[in-house]
């Protein structure tokens, strides 16, 4: 089956890259201080990013003291970019799809992922590869859309005042897991919505214990600086999970 690479849209990319340059979007206020909130110590540390984008991270990762870094991507404008402006000799980056590094030379002492797990549709498969490629107490630590808000499937996101103030999240079909599609940048973006219960068991069966779960939302002053992320106190973007290869 022909995986999507809906980034390597001229539409879709350059609206998304405009989102990632944004200093006050909720991906750099409160995902990515997450997710490296969660990582141990990167020295001498070989590192698996999966879905690594622009290469930003591969860099950050670097920086920390990671003796290596593969960054693997199924968008080849994602890793032209990446090459360009986040190249060091420590990263090597792979033009290939998350469900084929069954295949990658191992073992990563970290396998890391920043939202593009929700793209993938077999999660239990793409679990089983990372704890093959894992060495004996690797972390897996990912970060994705939380599920409440991952089971979105068309419609108004948000139940408003007569002022246009959210009042709560619009949840439906929560418990079903599967195909979603939803329209950002361009139509019919296709994700994959997964229960918590589902996502955490998966991890479980596969070999991975539970360390940290994180749900992040804003502080007192984040929420005076930026009024407009004031609805993830209704229900937050993201969920990062960091599990160990038992």
């Amino acid at each position: 089956m022909a995986k999507q690479n809906i980034f390597d849209y001229e539409t879709f990319f350059n609206g998304y890259r405009k989102l990632r340059e944004n200093p006050w979007s909720a991906n750099e206020l409160f995902e990515k201080p997450a997710l490296f909130s969660l990582l141990p110590g990167l020295e001498g540390k070989k590192i698996l990013d999966l879905g690594c984008g622009f290469g930003d991270h591969c860099t950050e990762y670097v920086r920390r003291g990671a003796a290596s870094v593969t960054g693997i991507d199924i968008s080849e404008r994602m890793l032209d970019a990446a090459r360009r402006e986040n190249a060091d000799p420590r990263i090597t980056y792979i033009r290939m799809p998350m469900e084929d590094i069954g295949g990658l030379g191992g073992p990563f002492d970290l396998a890391v992922s920043s939202l593009a797990i929700h793209y993938v549709e077999d999660f239990r498969s793409l679990v089983k590869n990372v704890h093959g490629l894992l060495a004996a107490g690797g972390l897996f630590v990912f970060s994705q859309e939380h599920p409440m808000n991952s089971c979105f499937n068309g419609g108004e996101r948000w139940t408003k005042d007569g002022n246009g103030v959210k009042l709560f999240a619009n949840i439906a079909l929560y418990s079903v897991d599967g195909e979603r599609e939803s329209g950002w940048f361009v139509d019919r973006v296709k994700k994959y919505h997964r229960t918590f219960s589902t996502i955490i068991n998966t991890l479980i069966e596969e070999g991975f214990a539970i360390e940290r779960i994180a749900e992040p939302v804003p502080t007192e002053e984040q929420m005076r600086l930026y009024p407009s992320h004031a609805d993830l106190m209704h229900r937050p973007d993201f969920l990062l999970v960091r599990a160990k290869k038992d």
